[in-house]
C-alpha cells in the first residue's frame, strides 16, 4: 500500500504556474498508469496530465478554476486497491468491477502478446537480432504529445538508420522522425491522424537477417485509448444512456473540432452517452478558457434539451445569432430556391469547384490571425525610407562577408539590427499585455515570419532568435540563416517557436510595396518591409533641391493601441527610418 503524488508538471522553462480547467477523474475513480486525470492549461499549452501510477484516485487537492505552482502536489493516487475501496461513498462495486474489467483485459492481452511472440521464437531462418521501439520523440518542454501525419515507410519495409519513418506534428511544429537504426520496420502501433503521447512505443525496427513482414501484420496493436473506448461500449450496452430529445445524427464527438476548440475527454464523453454529435458540441456556447465546453456547459445544455429547450441544430442558432429568423419547414419553394429573409448556409455555388480541406497548420494560422485581431485593437503606421547608404553598403561587402563567415548577407539581419537598435530606446514595444498589466521583456526575442514552400502555399511559421541584442551583425546573420533553413526543411523544435517579443515580416521578398500585418499574439507590435526599388526622389543639397534616383522601401507597423498611443508608435518607426537612412557605410566586415 502505498500513495503516490500527483504534481502540477513543467510544461515549459518559462512556465511557473498552472490552471486547472476540468478533472477527469473523481475521488474513488479507478485509475490506469498514464491515463487522463485532469486538464490544465498555462499561457502557451492546455494539456492532459496522466496518473502517475494505477490505483485510487483518492483525494483531489485542486478545484477547477484554481491556479497551481508547477511542482505543488493536485492529487493523491492510492496504489493498494482494496485499502482504497472505501474512499467514495457507494464507488466500491463499481471499482471492483472496473478493476475486475482490466485484469480480464490485461490476462486476454498477455495471451495476445504470447501468441504473437510464439512464431517468432520458433520462426528459425536467420538471426532475429534487437527488437528496437521507435518512440514519440520529445520535441520540446512544453510538448506532451504529437499528432501521426502520415507513414513514410509500411511493415515490413526496409530502413536505414536516420532514414524517415514518419511525419508528426504538434501544436507547434511539424517534423520527420527518423530511424533509430538500421533494420526492417516489423510493427506500427500508432495509425495516421491518432494522437500519441510523447515517450509511448510507436513502432518496433528489427534488426536481425531474419526480420520480416510476418513479424507484423501493419495494423497497430491494441492500446489504452482503444481498450477505454472498448470498456465504454461495454457500460452503455449493460446501462443505456438515458433517452434524449432527439440526437442529430452527426459525426462523433472529437478531440478538437472544426471551429478549433479543445473538448476534454470527460465532454467527449458526455456528449457520447447522451447521443450528442460533434456538430451539436460545436453549438454549446462555453464558459471555460478560450469559449471551451466545461461540464457544467454540457450538463446544462443536456437539461436544456430534455426540457425542450433546445430543438434545433448549429445551423439555426448561428442564423439566430445574426439576427435571421429561424428557417422552418416552409423557408424553401416547391422549386428549392430560397425564401426572402432565409439564409441556407449549406447551399453552395453550382458549377466546376473544386473543394480543398484546410490542412492543420492553415487552421492554426487562421485560429490565430482571428484571435489576433478580436484580441488587440490594431493600428498600423508607414514610414517611406530612403536605404540608398545600406543597398550600397551590402553590394559592396556580401563578397568578403560570406568568405569570411560562411554565410550570405541578405538585408534581413541588418533590419532586424536597426530595429533592434531602436527598440532598445523604445522599451514598451518589448513588452505583452497580461489581463490589465503590462509586462516589459528584458531580452529582445526576435520572431520571423517564414513562408513554406513556393509562393507561401506551404504556410507561414514564426522562428524566434532568442536574446537578439546580445548577437552583433554576423551572430544575426547566422541566426537568421539558421532558423529559415530548419523551418523550410522541417527541423524546428517547439522552443524555437516560443517567446517571441516582436516579430519582422518581409512582404518585399514577393515583391509587395507595403502590407498592414496582423500582430503576433501575445506581442503588440509587428514590423513589415517592403520591396527596394529605385525611384526619383527629391533631395535637398547645399545647392538646393536636385532630383536623384534613390533606393526607397516602405516600412509598416501595426501595433496594440491598448497601451501603445499613435505617438509612440509612429515615434518608434520614425526613429528606425532615421537608423537605416543614417546607416554606417564606413562599418567594416
Amino acid at each position: 500500500m502505498a500513495k503516490v503524488e500527483v504534481v502540477m508538471p513543467q510544461m515549459g522553462e518559462s512556465v511557473m504556474e498552472g490552471t486547472v480547467i476540468e478533472w477527469a477523474k473523481s475521488v474513488g475513480d479507478t485509475v490506469e498508469v498514464d491515463e487522463t486525470l485532469l486538464e490544465v492549461a498555462t499561457d502557451k499549452v492546455d494539456t492532459e496530465v496522466p496518473s502517475p501510477e494505477a490505483g485510487v484516485l483518492v483525494e483531489v487537492l485542486a478545484e477547477e478554476g484554481d491556479v497551481i505552482e508547477v511542482g505543488k502536489p493536485i492529487a493523491i493516487i492510492e496504489t493498494d486497491k482494496d485499502a482504497a475501496g472505501d474512499v467514495s461513498s457507494g464507488g466500491s462495486d463499481e471499482a471492483e468491477e472496473t478493476a475486475q474489467e482490466e485484469t480480464q483485459e490485461a490476462e486476454a492481452q498477455q495471451e495476445t502478446e504470447t501468441q504473437e511472440e510464439a512464431p517468432a521464437a520458433s520462426s528459425g531462418g536467420g538471426d532475429e537480432g534487437e527488437r528496437i521501439e521507435v518512440q514519440m520523440p520529445q520535441m520540446g518542454e512544453s510538448v506532451v504529445e504529437a499528432t501521426v501525419i502520415g507513414w513514410s515507410k509500411q511493415v515490413g519495409d526496409k530502413v536505414e538508420e536516420d532514414e524517415t519513418l514518419l511525419e508528426i506534428s504538434t501544436d507547434k511544429v511539424d517534423s520527420e522522425v527518423p530511424s533509430p537504426a538500421a533494420g526492417t520496420l516489423v510493427e506500427i502501433f500508432a495509425e495516421e491522424n491518432e494522437t500519441i503521447e510523447v515517450g509511448q512505443t510507436i513502432a518496433v525496427i528489427a534488426t536481425g537477417e531474419g526480420a520480416s513482414a510476418s513479424s507484423g501484420s501493419g495494423k497497430p496493436a491494441p492500446k489504452k485509448e482503444e481498450k477505454k473506448e472498448t470498456k465504454a461500449e461495454q457500460k452503455q450496452e449493460v446501462q443505456p444512456a438515458a433517452a434524449t430529445n432527439g440526437t442529430s445524427g452527426g459525426s462523433e464527438p472529437q478531440r478538437v473540432g472544426s471551429d478549433g476548440r479543445f473538448y476534454s475527454p470527460l465532454v467527449r464523453s458526455i456528449a457520447k452517452e447522451e447521443g450528442i454529435s460533434q456538430e451539436e458540441l460545436e453549438n454549446i456556447d462555453g464558459s471555460g478558457q478560450g469559449g471551451r465546453v466545461s461540464k457544467k456547459d454540457i450538463l446544462a445544455y443536456v437539461e436544456d434539451r430534455k426540457a425542450g429547450k433546445v430543438s434545433a441544430p448549429a445551423q439555426q442558432k448561428q442564423a439566430a445569432s445574426a439576427g435571421l429568423s429561424k428557417p422552418s419547414s416552409g423557408s424553401k419553394t416547391s422549386d428549392g430556391s430560397i425564401s426572402a429573409g432565409q439564409l441556407d448556409v449549406k447551399h453552395s455555388p453550382s458549377g466546376d469547384v473544386e473543394v480543398i480541406k484546410m490542412d492543420r497548420m492553415r487552421k492554426m494560422i487562421a485560429e490565430h490571425m482571428v484571435r489576433s485581431k478580436q484580441t488587440s485593437a490594431h493600428v498600423t503606421t508607414f514610414a517611406e525610407v530612403d536605404v540608398t547608404k545600406m543597398v550600397k553598403w551590402r553590394n559592396a561587402n556580401k563578397v568578403k562577408f560570406q568568405e569570411k563567415t560562411g554565410t550570405k548577407l541578405t538585408f534581413t539581419p541588418l533590419f532586424v539590427e536597426s530595429i533592434i537598435n531602436a527598440m532598445l530606446e523604445f522599451p514598451l514595444i518589448n513588452s505583452s499585455v497580461v489581463d490589465d498589466e503590462i509586462h516589459l521583456k528584458k531580452d529582445i526575442n526576435f520572431g520571423l515570419a517564414v513562408a513554406l514552400g513556393t509562393g507561401g502555399e506551404g504556410g507561414l511559421i514564426v522562428p524566434v532568435i532568442k536574446k537578439a541584442q546580445e548577437k552583433n551583425l554576423v551572430g544575426l546573420a547566422n541566426s537568421v540563416s539558421e532558423v529559415a533553413e530548419k523551418a523550410r526543411s522541417k527541423k524546428l523544435s517547439p522552443d524555437d517557436l516560443v517567446g517571441g517579443t516582436i516579430t519582422l515580416t518581409n512582404y518585399g521578398s514577393v515583391g509587395n510595396l507595403m502590407g498592414t500585418p496582423i500582430i503576433n499574439q501575445p506581442q503588440v507590435a509587428i514590423i513589415g518591409t517592403g520591396a527596394i526599388e529605385k525611384r526619383p526622389v527629391v533631395m535637398e543639397t547645399d545647392a538646393g533641391d536636385v532630383i536623384a534616383i534613390r533606393h526607397m522601401m516602405y516600412l509598416s507597423m501595426s501595433y496594440d493601441h491598448r497601451i501603445i498611443d499613435g505617438a509612440h508608435g509612429g515615434a518608434f518607426l520614425n526613429r528606425i527610418k532615421e537608423i537605416l537612412e543614417d546607416f554606417d557605410t564606413d562599418r567594416t566586415v
